[in-house]
């Protein structure tokens, strides 16, 4: 039986993980306008400088320290994962449009359910992998893919959401370690590997474009801060189906700044995704709660 306590920090893991998504929706609909006139290399440098110059007085000032604990081999692998899912990314989102895209990166939460099963030690049951399932239904009712995402670009982004759930799970590996070095160092990888890829590709932005990449940085750090800290309070298992929550957002900031109406599909699928997520939290609400007579944690 779940703890009121373990309950309440998996509600501040669930909120945490909520915000991360925001930040990653707008940081992808950025990146994506950006990497329209530079390479994907040039921007994972320029937001990488951007997001240390944000997250290195915010460390001092926390005193969280810079220096990464456990195994480095880990630490290595989570680096390579967080940028290589980055750059797949923007590279797929240059030649397929952002729904599509997204699509293919909303097959990340189970590949996140199935790994936190096998290789996390985290228990999986029938509800949670309903509800990925469920909400993986409500993405393909509410984006339509289009026949562009049979194209080649599928391919680089299938590949990416493999490494972002696969980096996610890592995240939640290395969850004893401080939120504020594993950030900090991963962008000081992704910028070391854009900046050794960046002669192969470099147009010189000018003020605002300059302005906007390290934006990029600023925003995607603030999302990773968000989606590590949940991932070391909650199950990574019951944080993905909440990933699906990105759609929801990418709707409005359509309707927002492109004045894009949802139609009836996006609603209807947006409406699945909610109820999957509040299904998944209200599992996680009834098992806080003791039962009298109840012996055995409900399955």
């Amino acid at each position: 039986m779940r703890s009121q306590s373990e309950f309440a920090r998996h509600g501040t893991g669930i909120a945490l993980y909520l915000a991360g998504v925001f930040f990653f929706a707008a940081n992808d609909a950025l990146g994506k306008w950006l990497v329209a006139d530079y390479s994907v290399a040039e921007l994972l440098l320029i937001r990488s400088v951007g997001a240390v110059i944000m997250l290195v007085p915010v460390a001092y000032v926390a005193r969280a320290g810079f220096s990464l604990k456990s195994r480095w081999d880990l630490h290595f692998l989570r680096i390579l994962l967080q940028t290589g899912d980055s750059y797949c990314f923007y590279f797929a989102s240059r030649h397929l449009p952002l729904a599509d895209v997204m699509t293919f990166y909303m097959g990340g939460p189970i590949i996140l359910t199935a790994v936190s099963g096998l290789f996390l030690g985290e228990k999986v049951g029938p509800y949670r992998w309903g509800a990925v399932l469920f909400g993986f239904i409500g993405v393909v009712i509410a984006l339509q893919p289009s026949q562009a995402s049979l194209s080649s670009g599928s391919i680089v982004a299938l590949v990416g959401s493999v490494q972002f759930a696969l980096s996610l799970a890592m995240t939640r590996k290395l969850r004893d370690s401080h939120p504020m070095p594993l950030v900090i160092w991963q962008f000081i990888g992704g910028g070391i590997i854009g900046g050794a890829l960046c002669p192969f590709g470099w147009t010189t932005p000018g003020a605002v474009d300059g302005i906007l990449m390290l934006t990029v940085g600023i925003v995607a750090a603030f999302c990773f801060l968000c989606i590590t800290r949940a991932l070391a309070l909650a199950p990574a298992s019951l944080l993905a189906p909440f990933q699906y929550s990105s759609i929801l957002w990418a709707a409005l900031f359509g309707w927002m700044v492109w004045h894009d109406v949802p139609t009836l599909h996006i609603v209807i699928g947006n409406a699945i995704l909610i109820a999957s997520g509040l299904f998944v939290f209200y599992r996680e609400r009834v098992r806080a709660v003791p039962k009298e007579g109840t012996v055995q944690p409900i399955p």
